[in-house]
């Protein structure tokens, strides 16, 4: 099936941002995460760091402490299991720190812009949701759209009672922006949860792979990659998407996605 065909009765398509539209490798996040643990004294893996990647970043914490190797480690820390005081406080410093981040890493992803205007040509919406809260969102949204960035509506995990894999964000985007049906929707996300999200709510989802957390590299490590790597890579990606119902998926980037 390809793309053209998914389409064509589509009214919306409705975009993560990190790993998808901009953020090449989805790296502010995971080193948001990494800095804020260890502020804390506790070192974390990127691979750790990556596993919860598309859940609310306060909860994202809480899966991130639920792995059996950071808990121990936490507790080899401080004695004692972490609890909800040490969540509010690795928020507050991934907020800091990832307000920093967000300005670093906020290119957008080649090729994604011009398949945002070649479809908004076509007379579809563009829609977005994102695991990051409205207070990290009303940095980034400015920096994206000084590059042309500036979907129709943007739905953030404040805005909703259940962030991903539960379709919320996905059905919120919708509504604002006069979607006929679920069905005439299309999520695209470099994410299980985030492709969950949209099937559960009744979409088209399409996977994004080169540049998503599931790959996790950024541009100037992914195209240094040789063609073998780059496969390897793509495969073990492709799979955890395919496992989250992802209709379609473009594995080597934006550009012939249209």
């Amino acid at each position: 099936m390809t793309l053209n065909a998914l389409l064509r009765p589509v009214s919306t398509a409705i975009f993560d941002w990190a790993g998808t539209v901009l953020d090449f490798g989805c790296i502010a996040p995971v080193q948001a995460f990494r800095e804020a643990f260890a502020e804390a004294g506790v070192e974390i893996s990127e691979a750790e760091a990556r596993l919860p990647m598309g859940a609310a970043k306060r909860e994202h914490i809480e899966l991130i402490l639920a792995q059996e190797a950071p808990q121990a480690r936490w507790q080899e820390k401080y004695g004692r299991p972490s609890n909800q005081s040490d969540v509010d406080k690795l928020y507050t410093a991934f907020l800091r720190i990832d307000e920093v981040n967000c300005a670093k890493y906020s290119a957008m992803i080649p090729g994604a812009l011009d398949v945002i205007n070649d479809l908004r040509a076509k007379g579809i919406a563009i829609g977005s949701t994102t695991g990051y809260p409205r207070a990290v969102m009303d940095g980034l949204i400015p920096l994206a759209a000084a590059q042309g960035y500036a979907p129709d509506h943007c739905t953030t995990v404040s805005e909703v009672k259940r962030g991903r894999p539960y379709p919320d964000m996905v059905l919120d985007n919708a509504l604002a922006l006069g979607a006929p049906s679920m069905r005439s929707c299309v999520v695209v996300d470099d994410s299980p949860t985030g492709l969950t999200s949209g099937r559960v709510a009744g979409t088209w989802a399409v996977g994004i792979i080169a540049s998503g957390n599931e790959v996790g590299l950024s541009l100037a490590d992914w195209t240094a990659l040789s063609g073998d790597e780059q496969d390897a890579r793509r495969s073990a990606a492709i799979a955890k998407l395919n496992a989250a119902g992802a209709h379609y998926r473009r594995s080597s980037g934006w550009s012939n996605l249209r």
